[in-house]
């Protein structure tokens, strides 16, 4: 889903796709939002430079500080 993206922005040599060498940060979500455009909102996992956060517990540690109030 981000590959078009990366390439329409000239990051595509780096960022853009899952791939030995490159650069990602990885959501992952339960259902498929192809199909049904609001499972993005069934976050399970965030990776960030390699490491795994609990997405409701990631949620919870900014609550009332981003996003909707």
């Amino acid at each position: 889903m981000t590959s078009n993206g990366a390439k329409i922005l000239g990051f595509d040599k780096w960022v853009g796709t899952v791939a030995p060498g490159m650069q990602a940060d990885l959501v992952v979500l339960a259902g498929d939002p192809v199909r049904t455009p609001g499972d993005i909102r069934n976050v399970e996992t965030v990776f960030r430079k390699g490491v795994g956060f609990d997405s409701a517990k990631l949620c919870a540690s900014v609550k009332g500080l981003v996003g909707l109030r």
